[in-house]
């Protein structure tokens, strides 16, 4: 099995849409950009930049772009200027798409873009990268990649490189040893957000984490610890995800989005399935998928009886009786009451976790929901007031959740219709987020 989170790179802009306001909207907004600012990087927030080394959707596609900053982050589309970034400045999008190039069955890239890793990319720098981005895109992609050259089935036809010695395992426990120094001198036992791959943590690093940041780690730090026969990865992602579960609400079971490392308080309060809190969910389910751990899929099942009893609202079932159909908001951790009245992209992911567990129907509800949103727009936007039915932030960068639902539901059910759809995102990123490097 091959679990690694996609790229998403490219932001597109729904112009044209009227952004609304209101007092309690931007209060709203202005409690989430702190989650923003810890979970999301930086080229995020710059909505011009395009991280762009080489991108996988090139393809299909002459892929010019490899000529430009190998060595770099990313690169500016508009005038091919380097950046850096809390991504690290070590050729991210390249590394990040090497499972792409197999899994599409381009063995002769594939093998190049290998040999360009082995060659040319280095974690020993003097950079601050986000463990969450590190962890997910580098150490997952170059776990993935390593294991299709070496797996003996080669499902993605042949994959192996001639004299391969475990380069690209080596890296990654590389790149991991560099990374445990965020879980060293936290009284909780979370990981600090940020590394120096030199240094450390930085003397001035934040004490607040996102929960999803923090919790999300299990899945690469497990298969590398197996890999290497070396349970010290796992062991300290695993005492995260245990820290943070033991940190959630008496009363409903919820936990926030946003904790100090330190103090085990709960600085943002709000619990919902996006943005700070959706893929600690995820790899609680993953990580059982993977591994087995009974206690990962307790806590699962005890977090998704929670979601279900103060997130979710609408009719009981999704097909048939009154009301709206089934929607999950965002709510006190505490209270269970309702914080707001918007949801982002990122809660695009639900559905596929459901399929995972079986609750295909309400799985095939919701994403009839986000599907919907997205035919409006020709992109899913990054936050969308469900009551207000328009978008409150207006851009859109490539978030592949809703593609990953997608997929699900049609391995699920085999309905072509997820194939039309399928076919329809990627008619819409052709149209609105593709673009063209300029020398």
């Amino acid at each position: 099995m091959y679990l690694k989170v996609s790229s998403k790179f490219f932001v597109l802009d729904l112009v044209g849409v009227t952004q609304h306001t209101t007092e309690q909207q931007e209060g709203s907004r202005r409690i989430s950009c702190d989650v923003l600012k810890l979970c999301v990087p930086a080229s995020y927030r710059r909505i011009t930049e395009v991280p762009a080394v080489w991108q996988a959707a090139q393809l299909l596609h002459p892929c010019p772009s490899r000529t430009y900053s190998l060595s770099s982050a990313s690169v500016f589309v508009f005038s091919n200027l380097n950046i850096n970034d809390v991504l690290g400045n070590y050729s991210l999008t390249l590394v990040d798409a090497l499972d792409t190039l197999a899994i599409m069955g381009n063995s002769s890239e594939f093998q190049k873009a290998v040999k360009l890793v082995i060659d040319t990319v280095s974690f020993d720098k003097d950079s601050t990268v986000q463990v969450f981005e590190a962890t997910i895109r580098v150490l997952g992609s170059l776990l993935s990649a390593h294991r299709i050259i070496t797996d003996s089935k080669q499902p993605f036809g042949d994959m192996t490189i001639k004299d391969y010695d475990n380069e690209l395992l080596h890296m990654a426990h590389d790149l991991a040893v560099r990374l445990l120094p965020a879980f060293e001198n936290t009284k909780t036992g979370i990981p600090y957000p940020r590394v120096n791959l030199k240094t450390g943590v930085p003397p001035d690093s934040n004490n607040e984490t996102c929960t999803a940041g923090a919790g999300s780690l299990l899945v690469e730090f497990g298969i590398l610890s197996r890999l290497l026969g070396d349970s010290t990865f796992e062991w300290v992602a695993r005492r995260a995800v245990k820290a943070l579960w033991n940190l959630r609400s008496n009363d409903t079971g919820l936990l926030g989005n946003v904790v100090n490392i330190q103090t085990g308080r709960w600085v943002g309060k709000q619990s919902g399935l996006g943005a700070g809190l959706d893929s600690f969910y995820e790899y609680l389910l993953k990580s059982y998928i993977l591994f087995g751990e009974k206690e990962d899929l307790e806590m699962f099942n005890a977090a998704y009886r929670s979601i279900q009893n103060y997130l979710r609202r609408g009719r009981e079932a999704c097909n048939e009786g009154e009301g709206d159909p089934p929607l999950y908001v965002n709510v006190n951790m505490f209270s269970g009451q309702l914080m707001n009245t918007w949801i982002d992209s990122l809660q695009a992911f639900f559905p596929g976790l459901q399929v995972l567990i079986g609750d295909v129907e309400d799985a095939i509800c919701l994403h009839a929901f986000y599907y919907a949103i997205w035919k409006r727009y020709g992109a899913l936007p990054e936050r969308y007031n469900w009551q207000l039915q328009a978008p409150d932030v207006l851009f859109y960068p490539l978030r592949p959740e809703l593609v990953e639902s997608t997929y699900l539901l049609y391995q699920a059910t085999k309905n072509p219709f997820y194939l039309h759809v399928g076919m329809d995102i990627l008619q819409s990123l052709e149209k609105y987020t593709k673009v063209k490097l300029v020398s």
